[in-house]
């Protein structure tokens, strides 16, 4: 019998059955249907993620569709190590191991989303890819520096875009049209996707193929649990538009084109205003008004060419220009209104070469991404020259990025693979513009910064094709960016940033063992890792007060410390048709920093440290696919764990610490025929009143949702 009271319930989630990351393969629809998971992010080549000595997830369009996620850092939320922060409806921020924002890399097809305004904490910018347009997310835990340069700490995000049809063998014009509509009663809310796939194959034997798809979603306000209920002020609209292109020079080799247009309109950021929640004693904020509109383009050109005949194996490049623009819309309580924002352009290049070898399967290349920024600020009536100087970030800016990579996987023989990196990294900052906190005139910021990081991975065949254990030691590094370096805005609840210079990179290492099993009837992966902290960037108190009231704080590099944890999650079939699945995460750690202006260096808990939290839950398939349903639990422990930023943010994190919870989802579907499926979900049954740690509102109350996803 499993143990009945609450704070025994992740020990009895262990006892009474095993824990899931990787779920064990069930019949899935077409295209999923007999396909072997596949990762790519981990050594940017495709590979088993059984056979990798990392510790990684993936979830597919299946997937997403079945559990309904609403957005991208959503569809992270059911993976061990992870936590998804929401400060608003429309913003969502994963904590993996204990870090996000700046300090975990997003990628879109391997192209960066990460730039060089990219704030610490918890911000927006994951939620501007549209996850109705995915085939598939990737994660990889841990450092990814040696690979992806800066910011690859937590871990390294690959969203993987849905590409057209395969076309190949058939001639003339081809085209499939498909359509996905869902439905949220907790926010009233409509999401719709419609995807037009075309191709043609050529009488030489080449084909093309594109893929037009277009989302729009409409949230109303969010209704949360039986004491909260609507929660004011949440609601935002979002329109995305893209289209992918592939043309097939031969069956191994192929350009691919893609645009991508997100548009995000009054986003609230609701906690800062006069509609916050006072539950559980949180305060709330003065703002009539604090709304965000993002944009981004994304447009890139990729080659991808496979088994070459030569020296070189494979060869993959990309050329990409992406835009990110952010409006804030601010009303104070005397309502004077002020908009501030930034423009950022990117243009970036990646390049890699990869070689069958006598000393091993060598992966090479380089990277390069090169910033533009302009940003701004209006205050209208109450605008002075030291307003004109910039917005939240330095005006007239520039950010580059370059990296040189170096790869070796060494079949060792005895069921033994080694995989051997080292990256070369540089980074420079230029800011034109930037206002002095002192005197409030304009300065300028001119550094750079460079390193070498290497990592060492070891894999053993423990039971072959069945068990295997794996290992490793990997350096991450972030170099400060220019939000690091310029922002002079608002932070924290009633805490105002300024500009800070002679930055220095942050330093880390990650150590990591641990065992993964796989078999007809069950799945685990277990995992232990330490990483070490040294130089972090963390904000602080100066002491100083501006005209608003706001406590201001500067940044330097205060931060030594470590996080540690453990990831545990298995799966099992307990008979045909029957898996029983969860997962479990623990986590500790201590960092450094000035709990006030007037204190010394102590250690302190990590910002939004993950509480003890698992799930655990039973499916059933039919053995047709015909139908599936699926039940279940999760919990996480009370986040009282607090770090001193995290106590002075009264208007998230109530005081003492997040309360813990305790939740039951019931979700089901029908696979209606070859063409459409219908997929219906019973969410928070109980109607309990929770929020994810350092969120800015409450997750919903009871929630029906039901999703159709048709094709033609």
């Amino acid at each position: 019998m499993c143990p009945p009271r609450s704070n025994f319930l992740a020990i009895g989630f262990v006892l009474c059955a095993g824990i899931a990351a990787q779920e064990i393969p069930t019949p899935e629809r077409e295209p999923e249907q007999g396909r072997k998971p596949i990762i790519v992010t981990a050594t940017r080549i495709e590979e088993d993620p059984f056979e990798l000595p990392y510790a990684t997830e993936s979830v597919n369009r299946e997937q997403m569709r079945r559990r309904s996620y609403r957005t991208l850092p959503q569809a992270l939320r059911d993976m061990p190590g992870v936590m998804v922060q929401e400060t608003a409806h429309g913003h969502g921020s994963p904590y993996i191991r204990g870090f996000t924002s700046f300090r975990t890399l997003m990628l879109v097809d391997g192209v960066r989303l990460n730039n060089s305004v990219f704030r610490p904490g918890p911000n927006q910018y994951w939620n501007t890819v549209d996850a109705l347009s995915l085939e598939r997310l990737e994660l990889v835990k841990g450092p990814s520096s040696v690979l992806y340069g800066s910011d690859a700490i937590g871990g390294t995000v690959n969203a993987i875009t849905a590409s057209p049809r395969d076309y190949s063998g058939k001639d003339g014009l081809q085209r499939d049209l498909s359509t996905y509509v869902r439905y949220s009663s907790a926010e009233d809310s409509i999401q719709g996707r419609g995807e037009l796939s075309f191709g043609y194959g050529w009488e030489n034997g080449s084909r093309t193929a594109a893929l037009v798809g277009g989302s729009a979603k409409n949230f109303d306000d969010l209704r949360a649990g039986d004491h909260v209920e609507t929660q004011d002020y949440t609601g935002y609209d979002e329109t995305d538009i893209d289209i992918k292109v592939e043309h097939w020079l031969d069956e191994k080799s192929r350009l691919v084109f893609l645009h991508q247009r997100v548009h995000q309109d009054d986003v609230p950021r609701t906690h800062r205003t006069v509609f916050g929640i006072n539950w559980r004693g949180l305060t709330n904020g003065s703002d009539l008004r604090r709304d965000f509109d993002q944009r981004r383009y994304l447009t890139y050109l990729q080659l991808h060419m496979e088994e070459l005949q030569g020296t070189v194996d494979s060869l993959h490049a990309s050329l990409s220009y992406q835009e990110q623009k952010e409006r804030r819309t601010r009303v104070r309580s005397s309502a004077a209104e002020e908009l501030q924002g930034f423009d950022v352009g990117t243009l970036g290049f990646w390049g890699q070469l990869s070689s069958q070898t006598g000393i091993g399967r060598i992966t090479g290349g380089v990277e390069y991404y090169h910033d533009d920024v302009d940003s701004y600020l209006n205050r209208g009536a109450a605008q002075t020259p030291a307003d004109n100087i910039q917005g939240p970030v330095g005006d007239d800016a520039r950010y580059d990025l370059l990296g040189v990579f170096l790869q070796d996987q060494i079949d060792l023989g005895g069921d033994f693979e080694l995989i051997l990196g080292g990256r070369f990294n540089y980074a420079a900052a230029d800011a034109n513009e930037v206002r002095d906190p002192v005197t409030d005139t304009q300065i300028n910021i001119d550094d750079d910064w460079s390193s070498f990081v290497g990592s060492a991975r070891l894999r053993y065949g423990l039971i072959p094709d069945q068990v295997n254990v794996f290992g490793g030691i990997s350096q991450g590094f972030r170099a400060p960016n220019l939000s690091d370096l310029t922002r002079f805005d608002s932070a924290r609840s009633n805490e105002f940033e300024v500009p800070a210079s002679n930055l220095d990179p942050e330093e880390y290492i990650s150590y990591e063992v641990g065992v993964k099993a796989e078999t007809e009837d069950f799945s685990m992966q277990t995992t232990y890792f330490y990483t070490d902290i040294r130089d972090q960037i963390l904000r602080f108190p100066t002491g100083n007060t501006n005209p608003d009231g706001d406590s201001e704080v500067t940044k330097d590099n205060v931060g030594d410390g470590h996080i540690y944890g453990i990831e545990f999650g298995s799966a099992l079939r307990v008979f045909e048709g029957t898996t029983l699945f969860g997962n479990l995460t623990f986590m500790e750690g201590k960092v450094s920093s000035f709990e006030n202006a007037g204190s010394t260096l102590s250690d302190s808990y990590p910002t939004r440290l993950m509480p003890l939290s698992g799930q655990l839950g039973l499916r059933w398939e039919q053995p047709s696919g015909e139908f599936w349903a699926e039940t279940v639990v999760v919990h996480a422990e009370e986040a009282d764990k607090l770090s001193f930023s995290d106590e002075r943010d009264t208007s998230r994190i109530p005081n003492g610490g997040t309360p813990g919870y305790t939740v039951w989802h019931l979700r089901g579907g029908w696979n209606i025929n070859e063409d459409s499926s219908l997929n219906l979900l019973l969410e928070n049954i109980t109607n309990v009143d929770y929020r994810v740690h350092g969120s800015g509102l409450n997750r919903p109350g009871t929630n029906f949702v039901v999703s159709l996803a048709t094709s033609f």
